[in-house]
């Protein structure tokens, strides 16, 4: 189906549809099915034909969410569209959020869901694999299912991947004895055996072990091709962290037990693995819409409140800030949802304006 083929079609009430409508029926409108979910699976029920949405949240994870909360309290027809594939799913809790410490991250996604449509915010389950501005400002969203969709505003919360290094087993064991964050796991693996796996992709290797060595008096670097500076390995060895500069060619993970073995047929046996990762932001919906980066890191550029050199178009969490946790994901997502309000608002404002001036 082409850009073309999408119809224009009938406008709707912002959130909850027992709200009266103001200021819609001059909208641009498209037509668009979505698939409501439950809070417990992922269950489409009948297509409905809507509108143009005040904003759709391409990410439902908890910056999405947490501005989709927003949106909807305050009551803007709000369309979370997520593919289903959390950076953290594979981890058995998370931690670092204040109430929530342990929480499995099911768990919590599910609660939050359940408050978003508790607000009358509407989820789908789908991908987004296309994304245009058209003439008249709506933005267009082509989804994997073929379904079209528009939006006055956009927010995109589509996180990133983990590239681990290339060693084979060491993906085997990601979340369960492999993990990539002391402040997410190294609690957890307090005073164990821990093995840090560095790369020539992660600088911040050194930096990994040095930390690792708060949790644990048993912590051995694997420099593994990592750059790291005569005077970093003398703060290192001084801080108690043994250095192993043979490369890793393998790893072996036996329930909560692992083996690093290196290239000279030396092994580190261990209880926990931490591995320096690349993040691997999903901004491609950014890149299409020509969003600015940031010349030294690559990011995507935003300002406090997540907006973009796009007009009308936020990110917030980890497609933006690979580093925040779920707890600052979440807050991210929250002032981008204040702030796409108070731009909706401001062009509502005017649009009901200009349509007292042409009466």
């Amino acid at each position: 189906m082409g850009w073309s083929s999408i119809r224009r079609s009938q406008p709707m009430c912002p959130g909850n549809s027992n709200v009266s409508c103001r200021f819609r029926a001059y909208l641009p409108t498209l037509s668009v099915e979505v698939v409501h979910m439950d809070t417990t699976a992922d269950r489409p029920d009948e297509s409905l034909a809507e509108t143009v949405w005040d904003s759709v949240i391409v990410g439902g994870g908890a910056a999405g969410l947490s501005a989709g909360i927003v949106l909807a309290r305050a009551q803007f027809a709000t369309l979370i569209v997520d593919g289903g594939e959390p950076r953290n799913g594979p981890a058995a809790h998370m931690h670092g959020y204040l109430s929530r410490d342990g929480m499995p991250p099911k768990e919590f996604l599910a609660t939050g869901r359940d408050e978003f449509t508790r607000y009358g915010g509407t989820l789908t389950r789908a991908k987004v694999t296309d994304v245009r501005r058209a003439e008249d400002g709506v933005f267009e969203l082509r989804l994997d299912d073929r379904r079209a969709l528009g939006a006055r505003s956009v927010l995109v919360a589509t996180g990133l991947a983990d590239e681990l290094p290339d060693v084979p087993g060491l993906a085997a064991g990601w979340a369960s004895v492999v993990h990539h964050c002391p402040h997410c796991h190294g609690y957890e693996v307090r005073g164990r055996t821990i093995a840090v796996i560095g790369s020539s992709m992660a600088p911040q290797s050194a930096h990994l072990a040095a930390l690792m060595r708060r949790y644990s008096s048993s912590v051995t670097f694997c420099v593994n091709g990592a750059v790291v500076d005569t005077a970093e390995r003398q703060r290192l060895t001084a801080y108690g962290v043994r250095l192993v500069e043979t490369h890793v060619t393998r790893v072996t993970t036996t329930g909560d037990e692992a083996v690093v073995e290196l290239d000279d047929g030396e092994t580190v046996p261990c209880e926990a693995i931490v591995a320096g990762t690349r993040p691997v932001p999903h901004d491609a919906i950014l890149t299409a819409l020509n969003a600015a980066k940031d010349p030294v890191s690559g990011l995507v550029s935003v300002d406090a409140a997540g907006a973009t050199s796009v007009e009308g178009v936020w990110a917030a969490g980890n497609v933006v800030n690979p580093r925040a946790q779920v707890v600052m994901a979440a807050g991210a997502g929250c002032a981008a949802g204040i702030a796409m309000t108070g731009w909706l608002l401001d062009r509502e404002l005017s649009e009901a304006a200009a349509k007292g001036d042409a009466t």
